[in-house]
This record gives C-alpha cells, sequence and structure tokens, in this order.
C-alpha cells in the first residue's frame, strides 16, 4: 500500500492537474457512469464519522473517504477534522493508496470552482473577490488565480484580524501570480467592480449584496452545504442567467441557499445544469459579457475517488510516497 502525504502530493500535483480531473469526475457523474451511494455518518461521544464511497464504472475505479468531526482533538494535538481516501486496486480489490483526506478535499474543492470558473467566467475577467479565510480558502484563491490572468483579488472575513494575516500570508505563497492581494476595506465597493465572485464560509446569512453584482459577473458558492446555511443572496439565485451545480442530487437536499429559492418558486429544478453538462457540452455556457453565471457545490465522494486515483498513478510514475 502507497502512503501519500500533503508534501508527497504538493511536489508533483498541480492546481491545473485536479482542475482536470474535476472536469472528467463530473462528466463521468453526469454521464451515469459511477455509483456514489449516500455517505455514512455514525455519531459518536466525541464527535462523528463519515464514510463516503464511489465507485467509477468502466475503469473499476473505486475508493472512500473517511472523515470524524472530533472538536475536542486540537486538546490532543490532534486535527479536528482528522480525513484519509483509501484507494482500491481494480485488479485485485487491495487497499493499494492511502491518502492525506484533508489535503485532497481541499485540492479537489478548489479544483471544482476552477473547473466552473473556466468554464463560466469571462475570459477577461480582472478583478476578484474572495469572501472566508477558512481551510478552504487558499485552494480556492489558488484555483481562481490559475485560470484567469487576475490583476486584483479583494479578500474579506467577517473576521478583520484573521482576514488582514491571511492576505499577508497569500501575497508570500502566490508570490508567483502578478496579482494585487488586497484586504477588503468596502465589500460592497469589491462586489460592484467583481468580475468573479467566490464565497467559501458556513454562514447561514447571505455573505453579499446581490445588488451590487454588475452584468458579467460569475458568482461561486462553495461553503454552504446544509439546508439552514444561505451564503449566496437569493435574487442572484434568481436573476443568474446560468446557473450550475457540481450535483443536481446534492445540491437539491443540502444546500440552504438553493433549496429555499425552489421553494419560494424563484426558480425551479429545471433551471439548472450540472457542471458535467457543460463539459460534455461548451454550448451550454456563458454566450455573452453580460450574462451573471452561478455554481454551486457541496461536494461529491466521486471527486475524492477520481482524483485521489489519478494521484495514485502518477505517484507511483514518478516514485513518490512511502511502501508498507
Amino acid at each position: 500500500m502507497l502512503i501519500l502525504t500533503a508534501k508527497d502530493i504538493e511536489q508533483f500535483y498541480t492546481m491545473k492537474d485536479a482542475i482536470s480531473a474535476d472536469k472528467e469526475a463530473l462528466k463521468i457523474y453526469t454521464k451515469g457512469n459511477c455509483d456514489v451511494p449516500l455517505r455514512i455518518n455514525f455519531d459518536m461521544q466525541k464527535g462523528q464519522c463519515l464514510f463516503m464511497p464511489a465507485h467509477i464504472q468502466g475503469s473499476d475505479i473505486v475508493g472512500i473517504k473517511i472523515v470524524s468531526v472530533f472538536p475536542d482533538n486540537p486538546k490532543l494535538g490532534k486535527p479536528s477534522v482528522p480525513a484519509q481516501v483509501l484507494m482500491l486496486d481494480p485488479q485485485t480489490g487491495e487497499v493499494c493508496g492511502m491518502l492525506d483526506g484533508t489535503f485532497v478535499t481541499q485540492l479537489r474543492t478548489g479544483a471544482v470552482q476552477g473547473a466552473a470558473t473556466d468554464l463560466l467566467a469571462r475570459k477577461d475577467a480582472s478583478r476578484a473577490v474572495l469572501i472566508g479565510t477558512g481551510g478552504q480558502a487558499i485552494s480556492q484563491l489558488e484555483a481562481m488565480l490559475t485560470v484567469r490572468s487576475l490583476t486584483d483579488v479583494a479578500i474579506f472575513d467577517i473576521d478583520t484580524q484573521k482576514a488582514k494575516q491571511f492576505t499577508n500570508d497569500m501575497k508570500q505563497q502566490f508570490s508567483n501570480f502578478s496579482t494585487n492581494l488586497y484586504f477588503s476595506q468596502n465589500l460592497d465597493q469589491d462586489i460592484g467592480q467583481a468580475d468573479i465572485i467566490t464565497s467559501v464560509t458556513t454562514s447561514k446569512v447571505v455573505t453579499f449584496n446581490g445588488n451590487k453584482v454588475k452584468p458579467g459577473t460569475h458568482i461561486n458558492g462553495v461553503g454552504a452545504y446544509t439546508p439552514e446555511m444561505h451564503e449566496i443572496p437569493e435574487n442572484i439565485v434568481e436573476k443568474a442567467n446560468i446557473r450550475v451545480l457540481d450535483t443536481k442530487a446534492g445540491v437539491f437536499a443540502e444546500a440552504g441557499d438553493i433549496i429555499d429559492p425552489i421553494q419560494q418558486k424563484l426558480v425551479s429544478k429545471d433551471d439548472f445544469f450540472e457542471l458535467g453538462d457543460l463539459v460534455q457540452a461548451p454550448a451550454l455556457c456563458r454566450q455573452n459579457d453580460e450574462q451573471i453565471t452561478l455554481f454551486k457545490t457541496v461536494g461529491t465522494a466521486v471527486l475524492d475517488v477520481y482524483i485521489g486515483y489519478d494521484i495514485y498513478l502518477k505517484a507511483k510514475e514518478k516514485g513518490i510516497g512511502t511502501y508498507l
């Protein structure tokens, strides 16, 4: 069995690789060529354990992500949300790889936004806003920088000090991009200038003013993943010209910022595409520079498993990782 840490994966697997893999994974999902059972959730005395399997037909790629949520772990010097992705050998059924699941989750979640932004944002998009500076924010920023040549990115968080520190850290981490990263002191103004908006929060209230969004903007809703969470304004869901989801089944069941506008009859389920539809039929993407486009993701195990196996194969080729 090959063990791959986050540092191992960072050596050879790029955001561009991940974006390409996510596009292929969601195309497979939309075509119905995979099996993705509902995740299994066990409540335990000190936390929760979640099991998220997937099977990709034809290639017989099978894997499972195991995620635990144990809030008291930091007292023990351990992460509160440990995760691993296990891959099975298609020829023998044996566990052949174990990957750092926290890193894989961050990578594939950033990449799925990057895939949507690549397919939907204006080609000349130059200004972006990132709302939220939590654990997913770094990969979200990297994905936007990867798919568009951005001149400016405004970074906002309700925790001002956290946002300022994150901005300073990202200036160093992404100094290879010729992009001005700055802390947003006037979110309404930055939203009004933005070509791309990415919100990655677990907020139960909207994170920006939808009335400030200009024509031609692309919006990503990445963080909110329960019926109680609402980071995307309802008027944006209503007036968006193109509405895209990672998976209809997941978003319609879990994402409050999409569920509520449907229940209020502002939009219907028929008004949405899956990202896999756009990968298969690029004509469904943006048709002009005035359209407002929206992407919402809650995640799916097919992303973890497809990208996990892609990482595993590339690591074997390059001789990276540790064998047990």
